[in-house]
């Protein structure tokens, strides 16, 4: 594959940004197999968001021929006080990442946080380097990264975490730095303070965050100057609130039964979490998408291409009920390989 088409691979759906393009050009026509990495809490169940629509980026990536890495943050885990603070239960949940990730990513390879830090003799020197550069009010500012704001009650070691998470980027030495749009503000730190250090800027790429099947709790944009919403952050999927959430063990009644619950008003598209699925997952796994409706309505209707579908669902030519239901069996169509192979990891972690 020549320059152009790993490029062309890396910056399509779900990526939404790339810092920038043109580094990524250089990047590919010096090294034509770069070392990325995205790293991940290990807090609880997969869901669509983080397994699916991740994974689907991260193939992207091992298509290109870049060496993919997913770094599972134990101890990004342990201070953002997730799974109760327990090693075992997070070492256990590490290795249902590890057989998920490397089922659905086939090629991908697994990096431990606390192995990493165990191993990088300069890790803590360049951890105080690093935080010297920056300011108690630039790492508040951060704390989005960890779904956290200034105004909650945060312990030490949470203010840490900005800090651990750039020098990850300069302990694994990568080239490439994946991420959902939630994580922009750490990579534009390193973008920041790296240079001044010496130490080398990695690309940053950003992909799209599925939203929750809730009503947005912030429908209107929030500018922070770059091409995506800010305020789809705290609206994001999470297994957090699995009502909301499409969880990788949900059952085919349990998928139908949260779609049928999502928020999808008729005619509207905008912050519609049901066409955000049609869009980012299903017309990314399959290239048309069938719509049962019943004889009197019109019978089923096939939609070859997203903008097609969207534009006949505002014009009032699909009902959200049909909708729903076409969008169900879909999901259940991705999701059956995934929750049969992890099923006994399931059971003997979380029940």
């Amino acid at each position: 594959m020549d320059v152009e088409g790993k490029v062309n691979l890396i910056q399509r759906p779900p990526t939404e940004e790339i810092i920038s393009r043109d580094e990524l050009v250089s990047l590919f026509n010096s090294n034509i197999s770069p070392k990325h990495y995205i790293g991940l809490e290990i807090s609880g169940r997969l869901h669509l968001g983080s397994l699916i629509l991740t994974g689907f980026k991260l193939n992207d990536f091992i298509t290109a021929g870049v060496k993919t890495n997913v770094f599972l943050a134990d101890w990004h885990t342990y201070i953002n006080n997730k799974l109760n603070n327990d090693w075992e239960l997070i070492s256990k949940v590490s290795k249902y990442y590890e057989k998920a990730f490397k089922f659905f990513c086939p090629g991908v390879n697994i990096l431990q946080g606390s192995i990493l830090y165990e191993k990088t003799d300069d890790y803590w020197k360049n951890f105080v380097l690093f935080s010297k550069q920056i300011t108690l009010s630039r790492a508040l500012r951060s704390l989005t990264i960890m779904g956290r704001t200034e105004k909650d009650a945060l312990d030490f070691s949470q203010l840490l975490y900005p800090s651990m998470q750039s020098v990850d980027i300069k302990a694994m030495d990568l080239d490439i730095v994946q991420a959902g749009t939630d994580q922009r503000k750490i990579h534009m730190l390193v973008r920041e303070v790296f240079p001044k250090l010496d130490w080398k800027v990695p690309v940053s790429v950003h992909h799209h965050l599925l939203p929750g099947l809730s009503e947005p709790n912030t429908p209107n944009s929030v500018s922070n100057g770059t091409n995506f919403d800010e305020s789809k952050i705290f609206s994001k999927m999470s297994k957090s609130n699995p009502s909301s959430s499409i969880l990788i063990n949900d059952s085919e009644a349990e998928i139908t039964s949260k779609i049928k619950k999502a928020y999808c008003p008729a005619k509207v598209s905008q912050n519609n979490p049901i066409l955000e699925i049609v869009n980012y997952i299903i017309f990314h796994e399959f290239d048309e998408f069938i719509v049962e409706r019943p004889q009197k309505f019109g019978g089923n209707i096939t939609y070859y291409s997203f903008e097609e579908f969207k534009t006949a669902f505002e014009q009032g030519s699909i009902h959200p009920m049909d909708l729903k239901m076409a969008t169900s069996g879909y999901l259940n169509k991705i999701i059956s390989p995934i929750r049969n192979y992890l099923e006994q990891d399931e059971h003997e972690i979380f029940q």
